[in-house]
């Protein structure tokens, strides 16, 4: 991480606040896959708990987001699709576009989005970027058809044989889908020079995170 002088802060408090933010970070389930592990995830895949649930490698997770925002960083943005069939990304997703620029395609993917161009919301995009091979496999078939590269949220079950760069993440969790479009967030806006240092992130964990109907009303 970038060191960056402290301002109106107390002397060690960014330290502190670095060492919070990682064990806020571990909390949120990020790591926590399931009990199913498949030949793509071994690589990713550390133990499994008592539970029986398998672990995923968090400092693998951190690298790979830090190598797919380099990528997303030098695309036009605007022709970076983000997806999401799952509700629990819908929030997440909303808010990264929001920040980064992307386009966001929500919901229910609509065949021929990526190869029909008759299509009214039909896009040619740089990257696509899903958040589970499995529940945004049609996204995934038609960015492959199209000869474009694909990043995935996957967790210990996916298969990716279609997906060029794997984020290994807990890909079910409201708060841990959260922390991993925060984290991206993070980083691409960095890469795209509107942040310098982590410490100026001023979008929480919990802006992005998707909030039950219960919670809000």
């Amino acid at each position: 991480m970038e060191e960056t002088p402290v301002v109106e802060s107390p002397e060690g408090q960014d330290s502190i606040d670095t060492d919070n933010l990682e064990k806020m970070i571990l909390s949120t389930g990020i790591r926590v896959g399931t009990p199913v592990k498949t030949k793509f995830m071994a690589p990713f895949i550390v133990r499994a708990n008592p539970e029986g649930l398998y672990i995923l490698d968090i400092s693998k997770t951190l690298a790979r987001i830090d190598v797919a925002a380099k990528f997303i960083g030098r695309a036009d943005i605007s022709k970076v699709a983000v997806t999401s069939a799952r509700e629990y990304g819908k929030t997440p997703i909303e808010k990264f576009c929001e920040l980064t620029g992307a386009t966001r395609i929500l919901g229910r993917f609509m065949p021929g989005t990526f190869t029909n161009p008759s299509l009214p919301d039909y896009m040619e995009p740089e990257i696509v970027v899903v958040t589970d091979p499995q529940a945004d496999q049609q996204a995934v078939i038609e960015a492959t058809r199209a000869g474009v590269p694909v990043i995935a949220i996957a967790n210990s079950d996916n298969v990716t044989s279609k997906v060029d760069l794997t984020i290994p993440a807990n890909n079910r969790g409201r708060k841990a889908l959260a922390t991993t479009y925060w984290l991206l967030a993070r980083e691409v806006l960095k890469k795209q020079g509107k942040i310098k240092s982590d410490s100026e992130m001023k979008i929480s964990i919990d802006d992005f995170e998707t909030k039950l109907v219960e919670e809000i009303s």
